[in-house]
Formats: structure tokens, sequence, C-alpha cells
């Protein structure tokens, strides 16, 4: 693209040798020698900042996801077990389920409560 060459180098120091003169020439060389240098440090910082944020973020995507925790059982969970194994048929009566409340699958929380229901009510208009 832009390629600066030993002549084009050398026309430049010609020219500036011409416009600053001698006595100044080598004080904005050593001036734009510490430009370059901060340059040049900055870019590099800029560059190991950019390479820890990469490996940042691929130790992050590449780590595998946490497990996520057994659901919770509710309280009336709990609470039908000894009300199940109480009331009812015993375990050799001939009535008896053959599922233990253990068994039982644990209820959609998605799923509407009986708690949640209004009662079904018959529309009685005022007289």
């Amino acid at each position: 693209m832009f390629e600066v060459g030993f002549t084009e180098i050398i026309l430049i120091l010609g020219i500036a040798l011409v416009v600053l003169g001698p006595e100044k020439l080598p004080k904005v060389a050593a001036e734009i020698g510490r430009w370059l240098g901060r340059a040049r440090a900055m870019a590099r910082q800029l560059k190991s900042q950019l390479d820890e944020e990469v490996i940042k973020a691929d130790r992050s995507w590449s780590s595998p996801q946490p497990k996520k925790p057994p659901p919770r059982r509710d309280a009336g969970d709990e609470a039908a077990k000894p009300a199940a194994a109480a009331g009812g048929a015993g375990a050799g009566e001939p009535g008896a389920s053959e599922t233990s409340a253990a068994e039982t699958p644990a209820s959609d929380p998605a799923a509407p409560s009986e708690a949640g229901k209004q009662p079904e009510t018959e529309f009685k208009p005022s007289p």
C-alpha cells in the first residue's frame, strides 16, 4: 500500500535539514523518536490488553456451565405423604394403591393449583 524506501527517507531528511537547519535537526529527530517510542509502547499495551480479554472470553465460553441444582420439593409434598399413608387402605388390603407417595411425580409449578382456583358459583341476578 504505502511503502517508504531508502530514497524517500534520504529525500525527507534532506528537506528537513534545509528547513530546520543543522542546529534544530538533531533535537527534532530525538523528539520524533520519543513520540514513536511512546506510540509503539501504547500499541503494545493495547494489544496485550486485547489479548487478555480474548483469552478471558475464550475461557468463559469453553468452561462448562454450572449444573442446575435439583428441583426443590414443596412443603405440600411432605404433608401429603403422611396423609396418604394414614388415611385409606393399608398396604396389604385389596384397595391399596401400588404406587407410594415417594413415587408420585412432583407437581408442575406452571400448572394451576387447587388453592388458586376460585369456586364456581352460579350467577344469581340481584332482585
